[in-house]
Protein backbone atom coordinates (compact mmCIF):
# COMPACT_ATOMS: atom_id res chain seq x y z
CA UNK A 1 0.00 0.00 0.00
CA UNK A 2 1.68 3.32 -0.57
CA UNK A 3 2.32 6.59 1.52
CA UNK A 4 0.55 8.94 1.91
CA UNK A 5 1.41 11.31 -1.44
CA UNK A 6 4.04 14.27 -1.42
CA UNK A 7 3.05 16.08 -4.63
CA UNK A 8 5.39 18.70 -6.28
CA UNK A 9 4.17 20.88 -8.66
CA UNK A 10 6.60 21.29 -11.84
CA UNK A 11 6.85 24.38 -13.94
CA UNK A 12 7.33 23.51 -18.00
CA UNK A 13 10.65 25.02 -18.39
CA UNK A 14 13.36 24.92 -14.99
CA UNK A 15 16.70 26.41 -14.51
CA UNK A 16 18.13 25.49 -11.00
CA UNK A 17 21.21 25.06 -9.61
CA UNK A 18 23.03 24.15 -13.20
CA UNK A 19 20.26 21.82 -14.22
CA UNK A 20 18.28 22.38 -17.61
CA UNK A 21 15.86 20.31 -18.70
CA UNK A 22 12.35 20.41 -20.68
CA UNK A 23 9.21 19.05 -19.24
CA UNK A 24 6.03 17.87 -19.97
CA UNK A 25 2.63 18.96 -18.23
CA UNK A 26 1.97 16.67 -15.07
CA UNK A 27 -2.08 17.69 -15.15
CA UNK A 28 -4.27 15.11 -15.49
CA UNK A 29 -3.82 14.55 -19.02
CA UNK A 30 -3.83 11.47 -20.76
CA UNK A 31 -0.87 12.23 -22.87
CA UNK A 32 2.21 14.15 -22.72
CA UNK A 33 3.69 17.52 -24.08
CA UNK A 34 6.85 16.09 -25.44
CA UNK A 35 7.35 13.63 -28.17
CA UNK A 36 9.06 10.65 -26.24
CA UNK A 37 7.17 7.74 -27.49
CA UNK A 38 6.19 6.23 -23.60
CA UNK A 39 4.29 3.53 -24.96
CA UNK A 40 7.22 1.97 -26.78
CA UNK A 41 9.03 2.57 -23.38
CA UNK A 42 6.48 0.66 -21.56
CA UNK A 43 6.08 -2.28 -24.01
CA UNK A 44 10.22 -2.48 -24.07
CA UNK A 45 9.86 -2.75 -19.68
CA UNK A 46 7.19 -5.23 -19.86
CA UNK A 47 7.71 -7.66 -22.48
CA UNK A 48 11.61 -7.35 -22.30
CA UNK A 49 12.48 -7.04 -18.39
CA UNK A 50 9.20 -7.73 -16.12
CA UNK A 51 8.26 -10.59 -17.27
CA UNK A 52 11.29 -12.15 -18.12
CA UNK A 53 12.64 -11.55 -15.07
CA UNK A 54 9.46 -12.62 -13.16
CA UNK A 55 9.98 -16.33 -15.41
CA UNK A 56 13.45 -16.72 -14.43
CA UNK A 57 12.52 -16.29 -10.87
CA UNK A 58 9.67 -18.87 -11.55
CA UNK A 59 12.36 -21.03 -12.91
CA UNK A 60 14.72 -20.77 -9.47
CA UNK A 61 11.28 -20.95 -7.72
CA UNK A 62 10.75 -24.39 -9.23
CA UNK A 63 13.85 -25.85 -8.74
CA UNK A 64 13.75 -24.20 -5.12
CA UNK A 65 10.40 -26.14 -4.76
CA UNK A 66 11.66 -29.38 -6.36
CA UNK A 67 15.25 -29.86 -4.02
CA UNK A 68 12.19 -29.10 -0.85
CA UNK A 69 10.34 -31.86 -1.94
CA UNK A 70 13.56 -33.93 -2.27
CA UNK A 71 14.41 -32.61 1.13
CA UNK A 72 11.44 -33.08 3.02
CA UNK A 73 11.38 -36.75 1.67
CA UNK A 74 15.13 -37.37 3.06
CA UNK A 75 16.32 -34.62 5.28
CA UNK A 76 20.45 -35.54 4.95
CA UNK A 77 23.52 -33.68 4.39
CA UNK A 78 23.56 -34.01 0.41
CA UNK A 79 19.90 -32.70 0.25
CA UNK A 80 20.27 -30.12 2.61
CA UNK A 81 23.46 -28.86 0.53
CA UNK A 82 21.39 -28.62 -2.45
CA UNK A 83 18.18 -26.88 -1.06
CA UNK A 84 20.34 -24.09 0.35
CA UNK A 85 21.93 -23.76 -3.28
CA UNK A 86 18.50 -23.37 -4.91
CA UNK A 87 17.76 -21.04 -1.67
CA UNK A 88 20.30 -19.00 -2.78
CA UNK A 89 19.29 -19.20 -6.63
CA UNK A 90 16.59 -18.23 -5.83
CA UNK A 91 17.05 -15.62 -3.54
CA UNK A 92 19.55 -13.80 -6.58
CA UNK A 93 16.72 -14.35 -8.95
CA UNK A 94 14.46 -12.39 -6.84
CA UNK A 95 16.28 -8.98 -6.35
CA UNK A 96 15.48 -8.72 -10.41
CA UNK A 97 11.76 -8.73 -9.51
CA UNK A 98 11.44 -6.52 -6.24
CA UNK A 99 11.52 -3.41 -7.50
CA UNK A 100 8.54 -4.18 -9.73
CA UNK A 101 5.88 -3.36 -6.97
CA UNK A 102 3.26 -2.40 -9.87
CA UNK A 103 -0.14 -4.29 -10.25
CA UNK A 104 -0.41 -7.95 -9.17
CA UNK A 105 2.56 -7.84 -7.18
CA UNK A 106 1.23 -4.70 -4.97
CA UNK A 107 -2.25 -6.04 -4.68
CA UNK A 108 -0.65 -9.39 -3.79
CA UNK A 109 1.27 -8.21 -1.39
CA UNK A 110 4.07 -10.15 -2.65
CA UNK A 111 7.08 -8.13 -1.50
CA UNK A 112 5.73 -7.82 1.93
CA UNK A 113 5.35 -11.95 1.97
CA UNK A 114 8.24 -12.69 0.02
CA UNK A 115 11.12 -10.95 1.19
CA UNK A 116 10.30 -9.08 4.86
CA UNK A 117 12.87 -8.94 7.20
CA UNK A 118 14.61 -9.70 10.11
CA UNK A 119 12.30 -12.72 10.38
CA UNK A 120 10.38 -13.39 13.48
CA UNK A 121 12.11 -16.44 14.79
CA UNK A 122 9.54 -16.65 17.45
CA UNK A 123 6.61 -16.52 15.37
CA UNK A 124 8.43 -19.55 12.91
CA UNK A 125 8.71 -21.49 16.04
CA UNK A 126 5.19 -20.77 17.60
CA UNK A 127 4.12 -21.86 14.06
CA UNK A 128 5.90 -24.90 13.89
CA UNK A 129 4.92 -25.75 17.32
CA UNK A 130 1.00 -25.34 16.82
CA UNK A 131 0.82 -26.10 13.23
CA UNK A 132 -1.73 -23.99 13.04
CA UNK A 133 -0.90 -21.16 11.03
CA UNK A 134 -2.29 -19.19 7.78
CA UNK A 135 0.62 -17.94 5.46
CA UNK A 136 -2.41 -16.02 3.57
CA UNK A 137 -2.15 -13.55 6.69
CA UNK A 138 -0.51 -10.32 6.32
CA UNK A 139 0.55 -10.59 9.61
CA UNK A 140 2.59 -13.79 9.10
CA UNK A 141 4.75 -11.78 6.54
CA UNK A 142 7.42 -11.79 8.60
CA UNK A 143 7.51 -15.64 9.39
CA UNK A 144 7.40 -16.87 5.53
CA UNK A 145 9.41 -16.05 2.46
CA UNK A 146 13.11 -15.98 1.94
CA UNK A 147 13.95 -14.91 5.29
CA UNK A 148 11.90 -17.57 6.69
CA UNK A 149 14.36 -20.16 5.13
CA UNK A 150 16.99 -18.25 5.61
CA UNK A 151 16.79 -19.68 9.77
CA UNK A 152 15.63 -22.86 8.90
CA UNK A 153 18.08 -23.77 6.65
CA UNK A 154 20.95 -22.02 8.34
CA UNK A 155 20.00 -21.05 12.11
CA UNK A 156 17.90 -24.00 13.66
CA UNK A 157 21.87 -25.31 15.00
CA UNK A 158 25.64 -24.28 15.07
CA UNK A 159 25.94 -26.89 12.78
CA UNK A 160 24.72 -28.76 10.09
CA UNK A 161 24.50 -31.72 12.05
CA UNK A 162 22.45 -29.37 14.58
CA UNK A 163 20.10 -28.39 11.84
CA UNK A 164 19.68 -32.12 10.41
CA UNK A 165 19.02 -33.70 14.26
CA UNK A 166 15.94 -31.16 14.34
CA UNK A 167 14.33 -32.33 10.83
CA UNK A 168 14.81 -35.53 12.18
CA UNK A 169 13.87 -35.29 15.74
CA UNK A 170 10.51 -35.53 17.66
CA UNK A 171 9.47 -32.37 15.82
CA UNK A 172 11.00 -32.84 12.37
CA UNK A 173 7.69 -33.66 10.72
CA UNK A 174 6.52 -30.18 11.28
CA UNK A 175 9.09 -28.41 10.83
CA UNK A 176 9.81 -30.16 7.69
CA UNK A 177 5.65 -29.43 6.96
CA UNK A 178 6.47 -25.55 7.84
CA UNK A 179 9.52 -25.34 5.43
CA UNK A 180 7.52 -26.20 2.31
CA UNK A 181 5.01 -24.57 2.91
CA UNK A 182 6.80 -21.44 2.84
CA UNK A 183 8.31 -22.61 -0.36
CA UNK A 184 5.09 -23.48 -1.92
CA UNK A 185 4.01 -19.75 -0.70
CA UNK A 186 6.32 -18.01 -2.72
CA UNK A 187 5.61 -20.46 -5.24
CA UNK A 188 1.78 -19.86 -5.48
CA UNK A 189 2.36 -15.82 -5.32
CA UNK A 190 4.97 -15.34 -8.30
CA UNK A 191 3.14 -17.96 -10.11
CA UNK A 192 -0.33 -15.78 -9.58
CA UNK A 193 1.33 -12.60 -10.47
CA UNK A 194 3.49 -13.82 -13.48
CA UNK A 195 -0.07 -15.23 -14.90
CA UNK A 196 -2.03 -12.26 -14.01
CA UNK A 197 1.29 -10.27 -16.17
CA UNK A 198 1.13 -12.11 -19.09
CA UNK A 199 -2.93 -12.91 -19.47
CA UNK A 200 -4.00 -9.18 -18.31
CA UNK A 201 -2.17 -6.82 -16.82
CA UNK A 202 0.35 -6.44 -19.59
CA UNK A 203 -2.15 -5.07 -22.04
CA UNK A 204 -3.47 -2.93 -19.22
CA UNK A 205 0.41 -1.30 -18.02
CA UNK A 206 1.54 -0.84 -22.06
CA UNK A 207 -1.79 1.11 -22.86
CA UNK A 208 -1.96 3.16 -19.83
CA UNK A 209 0.76 5.34 -21.77
CA UNK A 210 0.28 9.14 -20.63
CA UNK A 211 1.52 11.40 -18.44
CA UNK A 212 -1.22 11.60 -15.28
CA UNK A 213 -0.37 10.61 -12.01
CA UNK A 214 -1.90 7.18 -12.20
CA UNK A 215 -0.18 6.66 -15.67
CA UNK A 216 1.76 3.55 -15.71
CA UNK A 217 5.37 5.36 -16.33
CA UNK A 218 4.21 7.74 -13.50
CA UNK A 219 3.44 4.68 -11.51
CA UNK A 220 6.25 2.60 -11.94
CA UNK A 221 8.66 5.36 -11.66
CA UNK A 222 7.59 6.25 -8.38
CA UNK A 223 7.30 2.24 -7.24
CA UNK A 224 11.14 2.23 -8.65
CA UNK A 225 12.13 5.12 -6.39
CA UNK A 226 10.55 4.27 -3.80
CA UNK A 227 12.37 0.74 -3.62
CA UNK A 228 15.50 2.24 -4.43
CA UNK A 229 15.04 4.15 -0.89
CA UNK A 230 13.53 2.02 1.59
CA UNK A 231 13.55 -1.73 0.50
CA UNK A 232 17.31 -1.42 -1.13
CA UNK A 233 19.18 1.91 0.53
CA UNK A 234 17.41 1.95 3.89
CA UNK A 235 16.74 -1.94 4.03
CA UNK A 236 19.85 -3.60 3.29
CA UNK A 237 22.19 -0.89 4.55
CA UNK A 238 21.04 2.19 6.36
CA UNK A 239 18.67 0.40 8.96
CA UNK A 240 21.42 -2.19 10.18
CA UNK A 241 24.16 0.14 9.73
CA UNK A 242 22.40 2.69 12.18
CA UNK A 243 22.02 5.34 9.98
CA UNK A 244 18.47 5.99 11.41
CA UNK A 245 18.74 5.06 14.74
CA UNK A 246 21.42 7.41 16.50
CA UNK A 247 24.50 5.17 15.31
CA UNK A 248 22.73 1.84 17.31
CA UNK A 249 23.58 -0.71 14.60
CA UNK A 250 21.64 -3.86 14.36
CA UNK A 251 23.72 -6.57 12.18
CA UNK A 252 20.83 -8.80 12.93
CA UNK A 253 18.76 -6.87 10.72
CA UNK A 254 20.69 -7.61 7.48
CA UNK A 255 19.36 -9.26 4.90
CA UNK A 256 20.48 -13.41 5.13
CA UNK A 257 21.37 -12.89 8.55
CA UNK A 258 21.45 -16.66 9.19
CA UNK A 259 23.50 -17.80 5.83
CA UNK A 260 26.24 -14.86 7.17
CA UNK A 261 27.41 -15.17 3.25
CA UNK A 262 25.49 -13.66 1.25
CA UNK A 263 23.60 -10.25 1.94
CA UNK A 264 26.83 -8.40 -0.21
CA UNK A 265 25.86 -10.92 -3.15
CA UNK A 266 22.26 -9.92 -3.18
CA UNK A 267 22.53 -6.29 -2.34
CA UNK A 268 24.75 -6.24 -5.88
CA UNK A 269 22.47 -8.29 -7.59
CA UNK A 270 19.83 -5.75 -6.69
CA UNK A 271 21.52 -2.48 -7.44
CA UNK A 272 22.59 -4.29 -10.87
CA UNK A 273 19.01 -5.34 -11.65
CA UNK A 274 17.94 -1.19 -10.85
CA UNK A 275 20.72 0.21 -13.14
CA UNK A 276 19.93 -1.99 -15.91
CA UNK A 277 16.36 -1.26 -15.47
CA UNK A 278 17.53 2.49 -15.77
CA UNK A 279 19.44 1.98 -18.89
CA UNK A 280 16.57 -0.29 -20.75
CA UNK A 281 18.66 -3.13 -20.66
CA UNK A 282 16.53 -6.53 -21.86
CA UNK A 283 16.64 -9.17 -19.07
CA UNK A 284 18.15 -11.85 -21.19
CA UNK A 285 21.36 -9.31 -22.21
CA UNK A 286 20.80 -9.42 -25.65
CA UNK A 287 20.20 -5.71 -25.95
CA UNK A 288 17.93 -2.90 -24.29
CA UNK A 289 15.65 -0.23 -25.67
CA UNK A 290 13.59 3.11 -24.86
CA UNK A 291 14.31 3.58 -21.30
CA UNK A 292 14.50 6.23 -18.48
CA UNK A 293 18.30 6.61 -19.42
CA UNK A 294 17.00 7.44 -23.28
CA UNK A 295 14.28 9.91 -22.33
CA UNK A 296 16.47 11.97 -19.91
CA UNK A 297 18.95 12.07 -23.23
CA UNK A 298 15.90 12.72 -25.58
CA UNK A 299 15.09 15.44 -23.43
CA UNK A 300 18.66 16.70 -23.89
CA UNK A 301 18.93 16.76 -19.69
CA UNK A 302 21.60 18.39 -18.39
CA UNK A 303 23.38 19.16 -14.84
CA UNK A 304 26.02 21.25 -14.48
CA UNK A 305 27.07 20.71 -17.87
CA UNK A 306 27.27 16.83 -17.70
CA UNK A 307 24.07 14.58 -19.38
CA UNK A 308 22.13 13.70 -15.69
CA UNK A 309 21.78 10.08 -17.09
CA UNK A 310 25.26 10.30 -17.29
CA UNK A 311 25.77 11.66 -13.91
CA UNK A 312 23.23 8.82 -12.87
CA UNK A 313 25.23 6.00 -14.31
CA UNK A 314 28.50 7.11 -13.10
CA UNK A 315 26.68 7.29 -9.20
CA UNK A 316 25.44 3.64 -9.66
CA UNK A 317 29.28 2.62 -10.52
CA UNK A 318 30.77 4.72 -7.37
CA UNK A 319 27.73 2.88 -5.50
CA UNK A 320 28.95 -0.48 -6.68
CA UNK A 321 32.55 0.23 -5.68
CA UNK A 322 31.53 1.24 -2.33
CA UNK A 323 29.26 -2.38 -1.73
CA UNK A 324 32.45 -4.15 -3.27
CA UNK A 325 34.58 -3.28 -0.97
CA UNK A 326 32.25 -4.74 2.37
CA UNK A 327 32.05 -8.08 3.99
CA UNK A 328 30.56 -10.85 2.09
CA UNK A 329 28.56 -10.61 5.62
CA UNK A 330 27.17 -7.25 6.11
CA UNK A 331 26.84 -8.18 10.09
CA UNK A 332 30.45 -8.91 9.99
CA UNK A 333 30.83 -5.59 8.27
CA UNK A 334 28.75 -3.80 10.58
CA UNK A 335 30.23 -5.61 13.68
CA UNK A 336 34.35 -4.78 12.30
CA UNK A 337 34.07 -1.35 10.20
CA UNK A 338 30.53 0.21 10.49
CA UNK A 339 32.48 3.09 8.86
CA UNK A 340 32.40 1.09 5.52
CA UNK A 341 28.68 0.88 4.87
CA UNK A 342 27.96 4.31 6.21
CA UNK A 343 30.31 5.08 3.18
CA UNK A 344 28.15 2.67 1.00
CA UNK A 345 25.02 4.26 2.01
CA UNK A 346 26.32 7.77 1.44
CA UNK A 347 26.87 6.70 -2.00
CA UNK A 348 23.39 5.39 -2.74
CA UNK A 349 22.52 8.70 -1.26
CA UNK A 350 24.44 10.90 -3.61
CA UNK A 351 21.80 9.00 -6.22
CA UNK A 352 18.55 10.15 -4.66
CA UNK A 353 19.03 13.66 -5.23
CA UNK A 354 20.06 12.69 -8.98
CA UNK A 355 16.66 10.86 -9.59
CA UNK A 356 14.40 11.78 -7.05
CA UNK A 357 14.93 15.52 -7.40
CA UNK A 358 16.59 15.89 -10.84
CA UNK A 359 15.32 12.89 -12.76
CA UNK A 360 11.75 13.20 -11.76
CA UNK A 361 11.51 17.14 -12.45
CA UNK A 362 13.10 16.65 -15.99
CA UNK A 363 10.09 14.02 -16.79
CA UNK A 364 7.19 15.68 -15.34
CA UNK A 365 6.41 13.45 -12.89
CA UNK A 366 5.34 14.08 -8.93
CA UNK A 367 6.71 12.17 -6.27
CA UNK A 368 4.03 10.31 -4.83
CA UNK A 369 5.39 8.24 -1.63
CA UNK A 370 7.39 8.95 1.35
CA UNK A 371 10.70 7.67 2.23
CA UNK A 372 10.20 8.03 6.34
CA UNK A 373 13.38 9.39 6.23
CA UNK A 374 13.13 13.34 5.61
CA UNK A 375 14.51 13.27 2.05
Amino acid sequence: MKSFKLVFLLIAITTLGGFVWSCSDNSSSDTTTDSFNREEMLSNWADNIIIPSYQFFKERVDVLKATSDIFEAAPNQLNLAALRTSWENAYKAWQNVSMFNIGPAETSFLRSYVNTYPTNTTTIENNVSSGNYNLRDINLNDAQGFPALDYLLFGLGETDTEILNVYSGINGEKYLNYLTDVVDRIDTLNTEVLSDWQDNYRAIFVTNNGASSNSSTNSLVNDWMEYYEVAFRNGKIGFPAGVFSDGSTGPERVEAYYNNNLSKVLCLEALNAMQAFFKGENFNNAGSGPSLESYLDFLNTVKNGEDLSTLINNQFDASRTAINALNNSFSEQITTNNNAMLSAFEELQANVVLLKSDMFSALSIAVEFNSGDGD
